[in-house]
C-alpha cells in the first residue's frame, strides 16, 4: 500500500522556532494516528525562511528558482498539507501568504489542509478563523475543522489532554486528518499522557 505524502509548511522566522516545533508535533501525531490505522506516511518539511529570497524574486521575475520550484512541487503533490504560521498584527505572516500566492490557485483544490499558528498570547488565536481559514477556503482546499493555536504559555503545560491542552488540540487535529486520509472520517480521540517539558528544552531539541 502506498504511503501518504504529507507536506508540513513552517513559516517560522527564527531557528529553532515554535512554529517549526508545532509543525513537527502535528506531523508526528498524524503519522502515528495513520500508523494506528495500518497506513504509512512520509513527511516533507518546508522551512519558508530558507526560501524567502526565492519567493521575493519569483514575484519580480515570474519564475521560481530550483529550491522554490521543488517546495511548490512538494506541496502540490502531497496528499495533505500541514500549514503553520506565526501570527503578526492579528494575521498570518507575509512570508506565509507570499508562498501560497506563488502556488497555482487551483493546485490545492480538494486537498486536506490542517491549519495551525503560533503567537505570543492567546488573544491572537482567532486569526486562524478570520485570516488563515478563509485563505485556504478561497483556494478550495478541504480545511479541517480543528485549527491548532499555540501561545507561548501553552508550551510545557499539560492542561486537559482531551480539551483545552495543546497536546489534546494537536491530537484532535491529527486524528481528523488521519481519519480523512484513511477514508472514514475523524478517528476516535485518544488520551494524551501528561508530560510537561519546558519550552526552552523543546526548542533546544530542534538545534541540530
Amino acid at each position: 500500500m502506498t504511503a501518504f505524502k504529507l507536506a508540513a509548511v513552517s513559516a517560522g522566522l527564527s531557528k529553532p522556532s515554535s512554529t517549526r516545533l508545532l509543525a513537527d508535533r502535528l506531523a508526528e501525531a498524524t503519522v502515528r494516528r495513520l500508523g494506528e490505522e495500518g497506513r504509512e506516511a512520509e513527511v516533507a518539511v518546508i522551512e519558508l525562511r530558507d526560501l524567502a529570497v526565492d519567493i521575493a524574486n519569483n514575484f519580480v521575475t515570474g519564475f521560481p528558482a530550483a529550491a522554490l520550484r521543488e517546495a511548490i512541487g512538494t506541496v502540490t503533490e502531497a496528499d495533505a498539507v500541514i500549514a503553520v504560521t506565526p501570527i503578526f498584527t492579528a494575521s498570518y505572516s507575509g512570508l506565509f501568504k507570499s508562498f501560497f500566492d506563488v502556488i497555482d490557485h487551483d493546485a490545492l483544490t480538494g486537498k486536506p489542509v490542517l491549519i495551525a499558528a503560533t503567537g505570543g498570547t492567546a488573544r491572537h488565536s482567532l486569526a486562524l478563523e478570520h485570516a488563515v481559514r478563509p485563505l485556504f477556503s478561497y483556494l478550495r482546499a478541504v480545511v479541517l475543522p480543528t485549527a491548532v493555536y499555540a501561545a507561548t504559555d501553552d508550551w510545557g503545560t499539560a492542561g486537559d489532554a482531551l480539551t483545552d491542552g495543546l497536546p489534546g488540540r494537536i491530537e484532535r487535529a491529527a486524528g481528523e486528518l488521519a481519519g480523512l486520509l484513511a477514508g472514514h472520517g475523524p478517528v476516535a480521540e485518544v488520551a494524551v499522557p501528561e508530560q510537561v517539558v519546558p519550552f526552552a528544552e523543546q526548542l533546544a531539541a530542534l538545534r541540530v
